[in-house]
């Protein structure tokens, strides 16, 4: 799996244990992490990046994966549902209905900085999926949510992105072109995706995403899918027309 590294951008409040403990949470946020990981990400001792990250856990801020790896929990999903998000609320039955047209999980990825951040899913219920927790922190660098987010940038934008990015400026040209764009083990092995954009006012706020196994998606997965996605986007995009 590809590791972005941690970019500390915490504000302090003057209490420690409590900017302590976000930064636990940012540091997840970009991705699964190991305790020594964690370490590494916030500069915590082990002993207190331990100590906090079973606290999260406790409160299922924080659970972890099948390796044993700290991942954010449903807890912060349902305190983020609780925040009035137009985007959100307009994509829920589009996301709902992209799974069920597709048989792939969906996603929402709003950018934010340098990293894309998931605002909103709906999960594949059964058999293999891909499982990006909503409030997970992706690079702007990897994957066709980001290809989406960037392609439509100003060129100083996308050039800031492009150093060190796993696609080129001709595929961004591609993908404006087309309307859509797909990964294939670009952001995690064994991993496909197909992107979109949503449109408000004419500027790209968001990319609907469906994600899958390479088995399952294929190595042309845009092929197949990207009408769907295409379709998705244009439904969330005239819903944030209409509102």
């Amino acid at each position: 799996m590809t590791r972005c590294k941690y970019r500390s951008v915490r504000q302090h409040s003057g209490i420690g244990v409590v900017d302590k403990t976000v930064g636990i949470l940012d540091a997840v946020a970009i991705g699964p992490a190991s305790l020594a990981e964690l370490v590494e990400r916030t500069g915590l001792p082990r002993a207190t990046a331990h100590r906090l990250a079973v606290a999260l856990e406790v409160h299922q801020l924080l659970t972890r994966d099948t390796e044993g790896r700290f991942v954010l929990g449903k807890r912060l999903g349902q305190l983020a549902g609780s925040v009035v998000d137009p985007l959100v609320d307009a994509a829920s039955p589009i996301l709902a209905w992209l799974r069920d047209e597709t048989g792939e999980s969906s996603q929402l990825y709003r950018r934010e900085g340098r990293d894309r951040v998931c605002i909103a899913a709906a999960e594949r219920t059964a058999g293999l999926r891909t499982t990006v927790p909503v409030g997970a922190h992706l690079p702007m660098t990897a994957g066709s949510g980001a290809q989406v987010l960037c392609a439509w940038e100003d060129v100083d934008t996308i050039a800031e992105v492009l150093n060190g990015a796993q696609f080129t400026a001709r595929q961004l040209i591609e993908v404006r072109r087309r309307g859509w764009a797909q990964s294939v083990a670009q952001r995690e092995p064994g991993v496909a995706s197909v992107s979109a954009p949503v449109f408000r006012s004419g500027t790209v706020v968001a990319a609907m995403s469906i994600s899958g196994p390479i088995e399952r998606l294929g190595r042309t997965p845009g092929a197949r899918f990207a009408p769907a996605v295409i379709a998705a986007g244009r439904r969330l995009t005239a819903a944030l027309h209409r509102g």
